[in-house]
Parts: structure tokens; C-alpha cells; sequence
């Protein structure tokens, strides 16, 4: 993982912070990593926190002025070696599975080449509708990876399945397609 570019998207969800975490252990295995932020991501976890963490800009917006002059979402993009989006909410999947750009993160999953992994996470309820597993089941069949969601306690109060993955699993995932 040493020097390998990685490219962290979080979404709004409250396990944004577990993606902190994950984060943590990416720097401390050797990988540069920048993180991309989503508006509604900041309601739950601060840029500040990937800065710490990474050393490096945090980016949240399409036109804010940034250091990339041809556009973030391209240049962000191409020079990943891997992107991974933590947590992947329901509404950034079906904005992903339909093509939808309208958002820095959105937009640079259009402009990425190397492999993607998604962690979903959402309401047990959430996670068990139709238009969640379509979705799912279109970005697997356009090359997405996709982390599962775990089974417990979620922070509406109910117990089921929607949790997103430990950081611990989802760096072993990302271990395993670098290494591929």
C-alpha cells in the first residue's frame, strides 16, 4: 500500500466518522490519501478531521477554487490507483448507478479509471428496498466493488442490517484490489 493514491469520497451518514478511522489506517499503512467530502457529509464529520489525518486539501465543491485548474474531478481523479466511497449512502448510489454528476464526488466517479469500492450504509429498511438492491446490482454490473453492510445496532435505535463495514474490513478490501 506504500505511495499508492487513494481517493476517499464520504457521504452524508452518520458512520462518516468510522471513515476517519479508515482513513487513520491508510496513512499509517504507507498510502497517500485525499478526501473528498459531500455537503451533506459535513453535517456529520468536519473537514478538519481529513486534513488532520491526511496532511493534505480536503475538497467539498464542484466551483470552489481548488489547485487543479483543469477541474478537481479530473485530475483527482486520474491519479488514483483506487477510489473508495465510506459511507455510501442510498442516495449516492442511485445518483451513481443512473450516471448522475452533480456534486464533486458524483462527478469524479464519471472521470475515474481505476477501480471503485463502495461501503453502503443506511437504515435496515433503507437497505432492504427494491430500488437499493437495482441499484446495487447496476453499479456491480458497471465494475463497482461493494463492501456489504454489516448486521446490528444503527443509529435510528433498530437492529438489522445496513450498518456500514468496519474500517478494519473495508482496508483489507481495499488491500486485496491494490494488490491485483
Amino acid at each position: 500500500m506504500k505511495d499508492a493514491e487513494i481517493l476517499v469520497g464520504v457521504t452524508g451518514g452518520i458512520a462518516a466518522y468510522k471513515t476517519a478511522d479508515l482513513v487513520s489506517k491508510l496513512i499509517q499503512s504507507g498510502a497517500q490519501v485525499t478526501a473528498v467530502l459531500t455537503h451533506s457529509a459535513m453535517k456529520f464529520i468536519g473537514v478538519t478531521t481529513f486534513e488532520a489525518l491526511t496532511g493534505r486539501p480536503v475538497y467539498t465543491g464542484m466551483f470552489e477554487p481548488q489547485e487543479h485548474h483543469r477541474g478537481e474531478h479530473i485530475v483527482l481523479a486520474q491519479r488514483a490507483k483506487l477510489c473508495v466511497v465510506a459511507p455510501a449512502t442510498a442516495n449516492f448510489l442511485a445518483k451513481t448507478a443512473c450516471g448522475l454528476a452533480d456534486d464533486l464526488l458524483s462527478t469524479m466517479m464519471l472521470s475515474a479509471t481505476c477501480p471503485i469500492l463502495l461501503a453502503p450504509a443506511m437504515n435496515c429498511e433503507m437497505w432492504e428496498k427494491s430500488a437499493v438492491k437495482r441499484n446495487l446490482k447496476q453499479l456491480s454490473d458497471d465494475g463497482f466493488h461493494i463492501v456489504e453492510p454489516g448486521t446490528g445496532w444503527l443509529s435510528c435505535g433498530q437492529v438489522g442490517t445496513g450498518r456500514m463495514a468496519e474500517p478494519q474490513e473495508i482496508f483489507n478490501r481495499i488491500e486485496d484490489l491494490l494488490s491485483k
